[in-house]
């Protein structure tokens, strides 16, 4: 019984200086987005995006602890009690209190995790209430913008900078391209702190509607209309 529980004693430390030297890698991850070599999903500037990125991070959290155990525990057990050292292993079939803990505690772990998750999701499919209503169109090899109610309509392309190096076959850089394939000819423009109702939908083929910061992607289908809502933030996106 002592051995086990200077074995259990080792075990807690040597995860508690994993933990701290993980910490400072997920705080420089979580800093800003987006960066060269980030680690870490962004946390947008919606609602929606926010929501996304805490349940990315309970659920990271939670993974990162279960490994560090799992796999902590396994390598100071192959290294403590190897074979070379004289160690004998114990022979039996099974455990049933280990058996039941391994299986209770990830079920409770799930139903945690789940309750705020479905809260959530159901949030960021609630578009009642919203205060303007945006269509958007997909066409090849364009979107089609309408400001529903305000007799305002208008497509937008790829810009041509971008257009002409992808048609070169150019190497493009960061340096000398830093928005290539992202900037437009004439941008959507929205105002913050409005809850905007999108539908979205397509004249064509099956096309994606994303904008990462605001944390979701629509689907665009002919002869189907989704639905979607956002409430922006941070201006400049």
């Amino acid at each position: 019984m002592t051995q086990a529980n200077g074995f259990f004693k080792q075990v807690t430390r040597y995860l508690g200086a994993a933990c701290a030297l993980l910490a400072p890698a997920m705080a420089w991850a979580q800093s800003a987005d987006p960066k060269p070599w980030q680690l870490n999903m962004g946390k947008g500037v919606t609602s929606s995006s926010q929501h996304a990125y805490d349940a990315h991070m309970v659920a990271l959290w939670v993974c990162v602890v279960i490994g560090v155990l799992v796999f902590g525990a396994m390598g100071y057990a192959m290294f403590k009690f190897r074979k070379s050292k004289g160690a004998v292993a114990a022979q039996f079939s099974h455990n049933t209190t280990a058996e039941v803990i391994w299986t209770v505690i990830p079920i409770l772990i799930l139903v945690v995790m789940a309750v705020p998750a479905t809260k959530k999701l159901i949030a960021m499919y609630d578009t009642r209430d919203s205060e303007m209503t945006v269509k958007v169109t997909g066409y090849q090899w364009m979107w089609k913008y309408e400001y529903l109610g305000e007799e305002v309509e208008f497509t937008s392309r790829l810009d041509r900078e971008s257009d002409r190096i992808r048609q070169s076959g150019a190497q493009p850089t960061v340096a000398s391209n830093p928005h290539y394939l992202l900037d437009v000819d004439n941008a959507l423009v929205l105002p913050v702190d409005t809850k905007i109702r999108f539908v979205i939908t397509a004249d064509d083929v099956i096309h994606a509607w994303w904008v990462p910061a605001l944390g979701w992607k629509q689907d665009a289908i002919p002869g189907l209309i989704n639905e979607a809502w956002t409430d922006i933030k941070t201006p400049g996106v």
